[in-house]
This record gives C-alpha cells, structure tokens and sequence, in this order.
C-alpha cells in the first residue's frame, strides 16, 4: 500500500505544526519520521492513521483519496510507545481483541481468530507467553505483544509512535534489528516516529528528517548522514564541529589555517564549515599552514575508538576529534600537547542559511 501526502498542513491554535508536507512511501516500505521533540513527526503520523484530521492537503492510500475516511476504514495498524495493552487480559486476548470486536458479518471464525493469534505469537517469538497478562511481561515482551496485536487485523499499513521510547538502551537496539527482520520478511508499508537518530538509521529504508513543521531532507540513511542537506540535519545527526571563516580559491580559509576543499563554492566571504568527529585527524606538523592550531585537553576511550577533545588556539572554541586506537598510540598525545588538526573533510554552508537553522 502506497501512501502520498500532498501539501499537509496543519495547526493547533497560533502552533503551526505541520507545513507544506510532500512525502510518498512506497508500498512495502520501511520509513522512519525522524526529529526533535515539537517538530510535528507524530502529528504527521496521526494523520496518515486518521487521528488526525489536516487543515489543508491529501492523504492518498494506493492513489485513492483517504483524507476524510475514518480510521476504521483506512486498515491501519497503530503501535504506541506504552504498549496500550489491556491489563486485565491475557497476551492471547491482547492479540485477538481487534479481531473480535469486528462486526458480526467481517469477524473471523473463532477457530480462524486461535490459529491466527498463535501464528503472531510464534511471530514475535513469545507463543510461550499465550496465557500470561501484560504486568508480568518485560517491557521487550510487551511491545512485541502490542505489534502484534497490530498485526492481528492484517493492516495495509503499520504505524509506530516511538515504538522502543519506554525501554532501556540494550532492549531497544535488540528489539530494532528484531522489527527489522519482521519487516523484511513481512513487507507491510511501515512509518514509525523517533527523535533517536541512531534507531532510524539502523531500521529504516529511508529517512524523513523533520524540524519546526517542515521536510529538511528525504533519503536513504546513507544519503541523510554522509550528504546532509542543510545544516539543521548535519548537526541532528550525529557529533559535529562547527568552524567560522571563508572560501578563496577553492580553499578553506580558518583563522591562520588554509584547508582545500573537494566541493563547494570557489568563492565565499562567511561560511560555515562542518566536520565529524570521525572526520578529522590530529598532526604533530602542518605543512603549508594546512592545520589548525590546537592543544589537546582530554583523551577518552570510546571502546574501539578514542574521543580526544582539543581547543583551538586561536580562541575558537573546542573541538571532538575521534581517532581509532592504534592511530592515538602512533600520536603517543598527552594532555596539554600542542598539534594540529587537519579535517579529511568538510562541508561548507553560507553563514546565513547557517544562522537560520
């Protein structure tokens, strides 16, 4: 099931949450809607499901018009972040609910609504839990419960509103590589919302990067994090720094320091330049001015890497740099050290359009 979302927009009082909203989904997809908290991700969500009505725009399903259709009609399944469960009934009355309270002449025999309640729970790997009530479920258990429940209805689409927001870090990355295998092998068209940069990354077939109501950047998760296409999605996603100067010839001009460029313009008076920690790598020399003078305050072991903090010596600020260790044992750094730092790359903006994200 396809789903287009032509010109949304949408408004609680003087709030405008939503904005000229253009987004197609294909069918079979995996899209995440990914921003800060307020940006209106889970408003869009409640319109696709009809939660929500917009002030203006068409929600399409499949090319057909489901802007006013109820969303008991729009065959929806809706997962939310605190499960939504019904306490007082077993996981296997969880499940079947949707399927029993259909009207007489749509509801499925009960021998049909048992074989199809024990297939989701085999599904999502919990049929041992069958007879158990949601409070004495984890919460791992409980969403995958809650999914399928959502299931149970076979919807077109399936929509997630912070699915993993209500659990710890561990049970959250286990449970994203599980939804996307389920997905993979499902193939329903699938939104879900999350402000965890690193969940939709992992999950998603693409990303929607949303702020202050508007689309910033639509792509693959390789495309939004390697070429971001404005700098609100360069510093949402991920670790960055930021660094003040101009472009002359096709240079880098920072401070005493003069860095090529591999794209952007040849010419600019005040720009921005952005550079991930990854992204930069740490001298003892420069030649040619090719660095930036700094002197390393802290070194941090992150695991397989490194996170050295250093403050440029010309009284611009701090910058993170993050090194593999066998790089930081070439180096031998100490602290107070004075080196230079030489970004491998970097991405250049117009000071202004900088400033207005």
């Amino acid at each position: 099931m396809s789903i287009t979302l032509h010109n949304i927009q949408k408004s609680f009082g003087p709030f405008r949450a939503l904005r000229d909203i253009h987004l197609e989904i294909e069918g079979g997809e995996l899209v995440a809607l990914l921003g800060p908290s307020g940006c209106g991700k889970t408003t869009l969500l409640r319109i696709i499901a009809g939660l929500e009505t917009p002030d203006a725009g068409q929600v399409l399903f499949h090319g057909e018009d489901a802007t006013d259709r109820h969303v008991r009609e729009r065959q929806v399944g809706f997962v939310f972040q605190h499960y939504a469960l019904f306490r007082h009934m077993t996981v296997f009355e969880n499940i079947a609910f949707g399927l029993r309270v259909r009207p007489r002449a749509s509801r499925p025999a009960e021998a049909e609504i048992r074989e199809r309640v024990h297939r989701l729970l085999q599904l999502v790997q919990l049929d041992w839990l069958a007879d158990r009530y949601p409070p004495q479920l984890s919460g791992g258990q409980r969403q995958r419960i809650a999914l399928a429940r959502a299931l149970a209805v076979e919807p077109k689409v399936l929509l997630l509103d912070e699915p993993f927001g209500a659990l710890d870090a561990k049970v959250r990355k286990d449970l994203r590589r599980w939804l996307r295998r389920l997905h993979d092998e499902l193939h329903v068209t699938s939104v879900f919302v999350t402000h965890d940069q690193e969940e939709a990354l992992e999950v998603a077939d693409r990303v929607v990067v949303l702020n202050a109501g508007r689309i910033e950047q639509i792509g693959t998760p390789e495309a939004v994090y390697d070429h971001p296409a404005t700098p609100f999605v360069y510093e949402f996603l991920g670790d960055v720094n930021l660094f003040h100067g101009r472009v002359h010839d096709g240079h880098a001009s920072l401070g005493g320091a003069r860095i090529r460029l591999d794209d952007g313009p040849p010419q600019l008076e005040r720009a921005a330049f952005y550079a991930r920690p990854h992204e930069i790598d740490i001298l003892r020399e420069a030649p040619d001015a090719d660095g930036i003078a700094a002197t390393v305050q802290d070194i941090r072991p992150l695991g397989a890497t490194v996170r050295v903090e250093l403050e440029r010596r010309d009284g611009q600020g701090i910058v993170e740099v993050e090194l593999a260790r066998d790089r930081l044992r070439h180096l031998e750094l100490r602290r107070g050290e004075a080196v230079f730092l030489k970004p491998c790359r970097l991405r250049v903006f117009g000071e202004r359009e900088a400033t207005r994200h």
